[in-house]
């Protein structure tokens, strides 16, 4: 999972899955069928491991607002590179060009389209229940803040400190929604 989320899909080779894997071609294939089933096995790896800690952060939030700032400043600690991880999100950097196998691209588009999901939903129950107005554009407010984190996903990529995305996730909550 690293190796693909530092390299990416293309850049990563056979050898070098090979030796981060420590066996032999044969075996990686034996074990995995492809390089894109494995690939397919790391995204799914790390949306079991990696996205939760940020994720679960929206549902976690005593209020829709809380919930979205939890989960973009959970975004500030977890995107930039550390000495464990490679920076950005590995679903998020992933499979944009149409380079990439259909597969892979697709099951990416699904993580995305999920995290875009869960958005909706977080901001669906705040309208229900009176937190946001009736007129609020959930639509438009969950693509809004899931291309804010998709952003900082690629501006840690590129660099970005903590101390920079803070400031990101501090101007996005700006946007938010008031009542009137």
């Amino acid at each position: 999972m690293l190796l693909f989320w530092r390299k990416g899909f293309a850049a990563t080779s056979m050898n070098d899955l090979c030796d981060v894997m420590g066996i032999s071609s044969p075996s990686l294939y034996a074990a995995f069928g492809s390089k894109e089933a494995l690939y397919l096995e790391a995204v799914e790896h790390y949306v079991r491991t990696i996205g939760p800690p940020v994720w679960d952060k929206l549902a976690k939030g005593a209020t829709a607002r809380a919930g979205v700032e939890e989960l973009l400043l959970a975004g500030t600690e977890s995107l930039p590179k550390s000495r464990m991880t490679p920076a950005g999100c590995m679903a998020m950097l992933a499979a944009v060009s149409d380079e990439w196998p259909t597969t892979i691209a697709e099951a990416v588009k699904k993580i995305r389209v999920d995290m875009r999901r869960m958005l909706r939903s977080r901001l669906r129950r705040a309208v229900d229940e009176g937190e946001l107005p009736a007129s609020t554009d959930i639509d438009r407010l969950s693509r809004l803040y899931l291309a804010i984190f998709q952003g900082m996903a690629i501006q840690a990529r590129d660099g970005a400190t903590r101390a920079e995305l803070r400031g990101v996730a501090e101007a996005a909550m700006a946007a938010w929604p008031r009542d009137g």
